[in-house]
């Protein structure tokens, strides 16, 4: 049994700071080939104009494909109503609000203040309730992730202080959403920081927090995900390769790398659920995808040590 969740983000994250555009079809070869690895969540794209991040355009129809792939929970970003609503209609299985701890980066990120973030998340959640009601009872949509963004610091504004991101944190959750993820989405935290900061917000939200979007800009992806996983983190967001980036937060490069994010679980007899020589076979396919970019990972690099045995 999996004790640790990943959400690979390579398609949305990934390929929205990459230089060059995969094509629609290897874009839902490279989806179905780590669904088939075992990679139980995806998120596949995001509902963001087109004009602003060409390479989302095609988003709706992958939704639509990545829904046909069985088990597979499929996840799309989302900025605003508007977006909520197109991800509806599409089906998806989960949607992820960005409200940035950075009034700077929300600015530039959104176009919306972090307080005027949060009324949009609570207006979805009540939008999903409404749509429930009509049709029986209950919800009636995606489930509703908000992720706290520069939690750790942002590279436009610098210091993001940990009272503002805690606060960020309680109003989310107070809004209905589902779950809370904290983001480090500058790559500047470390292990430290990530024990103390997880540690403050779960103890006023409780299980609410759930998840850890991390990235390896300054190499300590790894070290910060093992520091999140102590202090009771299961949930993780990864990008296959290390592809990854916010365009609109300067120096923002890599996400933690997803191979090698399973390696050091799976080497320390925590199980991820994911097959890491089908995990090999579907980074072929991001290579082939979109071959002009540069594709990191340390354990694809070196390959598995000899006598090594996944933790399942």
């Amino acid at each position: 049994m999996r004790q640790i969740h990943i959400c690979e983000v390579g398609p949305r994250d990934g390929l929205q700071n990459a230089q060059h555009l995969m094509p629609t079809e290897a874009k839902q070869a490279w989806i179905a080939s780590m669904a088939a690895a075992g990679i139980e969540e995806i998120e596949v794209g995001s509902f963001v104009p087109p004009k602003l991040i060409p390479a989302m355009a095609d988003t709706a129809e992958i939704v639509t494909f990545a829904l046909t792939i069985p088990k597979l929970k499929v996840v799309a970003l989302v900025p605003n109503v508007k977006g909520f609503e197109r991800a509806l209609a599409c089906g998806a299985h989960k949607v992820t609000f960005p409200v940035s701890a950075s009034r700077a980066h929300s600015l530039a990120n959104v176009r919306m203040t972090p307080e005027q973030m949060v009324e949009e998340v609570r207006r979805c959640v009540e939008l999903r309730a409404q749509l429930g009601a009509k049709n029986g009872g209950g919800n009636n949509g995606p489930q509703i992730e908000a992720g706290v963004a520069t939690a750790f610091g942002c590279t436009l504004q610098g210091v993001v202080p940990e009272d503002d991101v805690v606060r960020l944190a309680v109003m989310l959750a107070e809004t209905g959403a589902d779950c809370i993820a904290l983001a480090d989405t500058v790559g500047y935290a470390n292990p430290a920081q990530i024990k103390r900061i997880f540690s403050r917000v779960r103890k006023e939200i409780g299980d609410k927090l759930e998840a850890a979007h991390l990235h390896n800009t300054r190499g300590l992806g790894l070290a910060n995900a093992l520091a999140a996983y102590e202090v009771g983190v299961r949930h993780f967001d990864s990008s296959m390769g290390g592809l990854g980036g916010c365009p609109f937060a300067p120096g923002a490069s890599g996400n933690v790398i997803t191979e090698d994010l399973v390696f050091m679980f799976e080497s320390m007899g925590v199980p991820t659920g994911v097959d890491f020589d089908k995990l090999m076979e579907a980074r072929k396919l991001l290579v082939a995808g979109i071959p002009q970019e540069p594709i990191y990972g340390h354990t694809p690099m070196a390959g598995l040590p000899k006598g090594f045995r996944a933790a399942a």
